[in-house]
């Protein structure tokens, strides 16, 4: 079967179970699969769950897998995920080898799908950057967006030999627990603020921040750099700044993120 979208297949034996054991630590009754490829880590949930959902973009994968796993706890979906309403499944686990140009995206659909947990295989430098500590040069927006949906922490990394062909790059497997409490009722306007902050990384909040957030010249961190801010001191500072209407519990209307990283 010919590769496309450039697409590397793991083909380590012990890495996938592995993986499928952090999916389903339990047997689950449904798991998502996010880009099952040739199906390897599909076989892997099929054993460990009552029904797969596996989301594939390539036609000529979803004719594989439907070709070689004609499963009826299997059903292969033919669509790019992003266009896909991950809650229609309720909170299940999601899994999922996920390609670097779109990883990001990925991440936040899924966890916005409010799912039982997702684990993902990833380019190692994406994985730094979710689990990354303030000051450290990973640290970023990337962070702070997955800190407010879930906790997220590497499992163990994967050599470029476990797949086939090779990628250049180291790849981890990282587990995003969601958080069962909201650090904030009003996380939309949080990270519209989060992705301002972190514009230019190099920038002080002041400079990012002055022209949408005016209340930061006042404030004791405006001459520090968001890179230098844990989750819980940003979310302060925008409780401070944010132009609320009357309080900080009125609603605020959903707005997207804005950022250059």
């Amino acid at each position: 079967m010919p590769r496309k979208l450039g697409q590397h297949f793991l083909a380590s034996d012990s890495i996938l179970n592995r993986i499928a054991d952090a999916v389903c630590p339990e047997h689950s009754e449904l798991v998502i699969e996010i880009g099952p490829g040739r199906g390897a880590l599909t076989r892997k949930l099929l054993e460990r769950a009552d029904r797969v959902i596996a989301i594939e973009v390539d036609p000529a994968m979803v004719e594989h897998l439907r070709a070689t796993l004609p499963s009826p706890r299997l059903t292969v979906l033919h669509a790019d995920v992003l266009s896909v309403d991950l809650n229609q499944w309720g909170s299940v686990p999601i899994a999922g080898n996920l390609p670097y140009y779109i990883t990001s995206p990925i991440l936040e659909k899924s966890l916005r799908a409010h799912p039982l947990r997702a684990v993902f295989l990833i380019q190692r430098e994406v994985a730094q950057r979710l689990t990354a500590k303030p000051s450290t040069r990973d640290y970023g927006y990337l962070t702070i967006q997955t800190a407010i949906f879930a906790t997220a922490r590497t499992l163990f990394d994967v050599k470029p030999g476990a797949f086939r062909p090779p990628p250049k790059v180291d790849s981890s497997v990282v587990l995003l627990e969601p958080r069962t409490e909201p650090l904030t009722a009003h996380r939309d306007a949080f990270l519209t603020f989060a992705g301002r902050a972190f514009h230019q990384k190099r920038k002080t909040l002041r400079n990012n921040l002055v022209a949408d957030y005016p209340a930061i010249e006042a404030q004791p961190e405006a001459r520090l750099r968001a890179e230098q801010l844990s989750l819980d001191q940003l979310l302060s500072v925008f409780i401070r700044v944010h132009p609320w209407p009357n309080s900080p519990a009125d609603a605020l209307p959903d707005t997207a993120p804005a950022t250059s990283e």
